[in-house]
């Protein structure tokens, strides 16, 4: 696959917001690991705490004890998280997941969850009966017996809570598949209504958390109050996994209640201390370089320059999203030359053109983006918190030139998109 789209490359190194190829060739990160590089690559700050926790030689993963590090964190991560007052730690956001599905139900008593169309939330068999992307459930089944419900509808949550069995709803505060952002107040309604109705709402926080959106968390946007929230990808700081599962205390009092349920849920490597150095380190990091505050105002001069573009080219229908987590949706031309090319690749495949921009992007600007999902003409921005002016301007201007070239109906990125359809056609 990636030999097909010209992504075949061997990084050999990276540094801060670049990647650097066997030939040395240098290529701006926009992906960041799908949000896991949050601080760049390497970050020296964290780099160092590793390598001085690995030299402290300390006695770790003792597994009856009470370390140090997972409370320092735990204090630490939950003065970021409103309203939050419990941490349990894991490995990957799908864990965390996990999780607060098997909290919410033994807190409430209830056995099903809410989810929402075109959410992702994780690949293990829990979450994958949350995740609304339907090209990753087929053929897993029977998984869990969980609902789908419109993302943003208030009136379908009110439907399925009226039945009275709902432990919880699980949602993304922006999705990360397609950059779909919530209508005004989509939230707190949704809060409201599950409150009333005793039942809790999950913020998956795996990719939108810790500064990816303008705030350390994405649910502050909105002024809400979740029960659980899940965080993981940018808190390792790009080296070491780590995740975690935030709560109320009431919640946690109830699945850990007595000393024969002290295990009743735990991860053998959760709260290993490399992973707790990783978390602390990067949580110092984005504090001491301001980092969120630099992701709402880089995020904002990004999208402002996007914007003006959608008025120029009328096939970049869309831009939206908060922070650095940007989303470029494409449509429709309106103009007679350019909807042969687009009736082709949309013919096809949907997803074609804007996998055809990602190439040009790579090939021609050494800018690393990709689709934000399958089977959308959807490109979706995650780059480090760390970019500055020059990313941005290096973005704007690489964007513009395979805008320009697309809009001709012709050339080498159009020659590369009937390659794309031939190759879609066989498979």
């Amino acid at each position: 696959m990636l030999h097909a789209i010209g992504f075949d490359k061997v990084y050999t190194r990276a540094e801060g917001n670049y990647l650097y190829d066997s030939d040395d060739q240098q290529y701006a990160d926009f992906l960041s690991g799908f949000g896991v590089h949050a601080l760049g690559r390497n970050h020296p700050a964290v780099r160092k705490a590793l390598h001085d926790v690995l030299d402290a030689q300390l006695a770790d993963l003792v597994q009856f004890d009470c370390p140090v590090l997972p409370g320092l964190l735990g204090e630490r991560l939950l003065a970021k998280a409103p309203g939050m007052e419990r941490a349990y730690f894991c490995n990957s956001g799908t864990e965390a997941v996990e999780a607060a599905l098997k909290f919410a139900r033994y807190a409430t008593g209830r056995s099903r969850v809410i989810y929402t169309d075109h959410a992702y939330h994780g690949l293990t068999a829990g979450s994958l009966s949350v995740n609304g992307a339907e090209e990753f459930r087929g053929g897993f089944g029977p998984l869990l017996p969980d609902t789908v419900i419109p993302f943003g509808s208030l009136d379908a949550l009110q439907a399925e809570l009226a039945k009275g069995d709902v432990a919880a709803l699980i949602v993304e505060p922006i999705q990360g598949k397609g950059v779909h952002v919530p209508p005004d107040g989509y939230l707190t309604g949704a809060a409201e209504l599950l409150h009333n109705n005793g039942a809790l709402l999950i913020c998956d926080e795996v990719q939108t958390g810790l500064g990816r959106t303008g705030r350390y968390f994405a649910y502050e946007h909105d002024g809400v109050q979740p029960d659980i929230v899940t965080v993981a990808k940018a808190l390792s700081g790009g080296l070491v996994p780590v995740a975690a599962t935030l709560g109320k205390d009431w919640i946690f009092q109830k699945v850990y209640s007595t000393m024969d349920r002290v295990l009743v849920h735990d991860s053998t490597f959760g709260s290993n201390a490399l992973a707790m150095t990783a978390g602390l380190a990067s949580l110092e990091v984005m504090e001491s370089e301001e980092l969120v505050s630099s992701a709402e105002r880089t995020g904002e001069a990004l999208r402002q320059g996007l914007t003006e573009m959608a008025a120029k080219y009328e096939m970049l229908a869309e831009v939206r999203g908060r922070g650095l987590m940007i989303g470029l949706e494409f449509g429709r031309p309106q103009s007679l030359k350019l909807r042969a090319g687009w009736r082709m690749l949309q013919t096809a495949r949907v997803g074609l053109f804007a996998q055809m921009v990602v190439v040009a992007l790579f090939q021609r600007s050494h800018i690393l983006t990709q689709v934000a999902g399958d089977h959308m003409e959807v490109i979706k921005l995650l780059p480090p918190l760390t970019i500055g002016d020059a990313e941005v301007k290096l973005f704007l201007d690489g964007f513009a030139e395979v805008m320009d070239e697309a809009h001709k109906g012709s050339g080498l990125m159009w020659d590369f998109g009937r390659t794309l359809v031939k190759q879609a056609m066989t498979r």
